[in-house]
């Protein structure tokens, strides 16, 4: 009875030993604009940053997106993103001022998509040349596309790597245990 005891104590420890810290998904340190903002000039770039670098695994920005939309539905930009470190941007395109929704998804570092959205005001100095917008949302000439049918920022085809590594760590501690106990309670020759 010993034994079972000793083997189930090592079993336990090397389960603790294995089992990784829970990650936290990226979150939102700035964007471009901030939510709230009012714009009065095109920025550089749209932009969201996060707290660590991002996870493209295709290296061609699919499962990240931003879209501006006016308070008619309609879209602007091409939808095509550029990933580096933590930070994802678009070039800016806007309509006629009023009130537009910022809305983005990242895949954070651990695997897991992340997306929000916010408000943000545009209002354009006099002369700015708007453009049309679209009904369906910016597809990066074809790059991406939706499960449904229409165009956009596609659905991260999500590695969850926290998951991996932490069913791959359970799954060598069940090993261990099983190895210890076998060890500790083989018959003494």
């Amino acid at each position: 009875m010993k034994r079972l005891g000793s083997a189930i104590a090592l079993g336990l420890l090397a389960v603790l030993l294995t089992a990784g810290p829970a990650s936290a998904h990226n979150y939102l340190v700035s964007s471009t604009p901030a939510p709230g903002e009012t714009l009065t000039a095109l920025p550089e770039h749209f932009s969201v940053t996060t707290n660590e670098p991002l996870l493209d695994l295709g290296g061609d920005g699919s499962g990240f997106g931003i879209e501006i939309i006016d308070a008619d539905g309609l879209y602007y930009g091409d939808g095509c993103v550029t990933v580096e470190g933590p930070s994802v941007y678009t070039v800016p395109e806007m309509g006629a001022a009023g009130t537009y929704r910022f809305v983005y998804q990242v895949v954070s570092a651990d695997g897991h998509t992340v997306s929000d959205e916010f408000t943000f005001d545009w209002a354009p100095g006099a002369g700015f040349a708007a453009s049309a917008g679209s009904a369906t949302p910016g597809d990066c000439n074809g790059l991406y596309a939706r499960g449904d049918g229409a165009a956009g920022p596609a659905e991260a085809a999500s590695i969850d790597l926290g998951t991996v590594l932490w069913i791959g760590g359970a799954l060598l501690a069940v090993g261990i245990a099983v190895i210890v106990t076998l060890v500790v309670l083989r018959p003494k020759k």
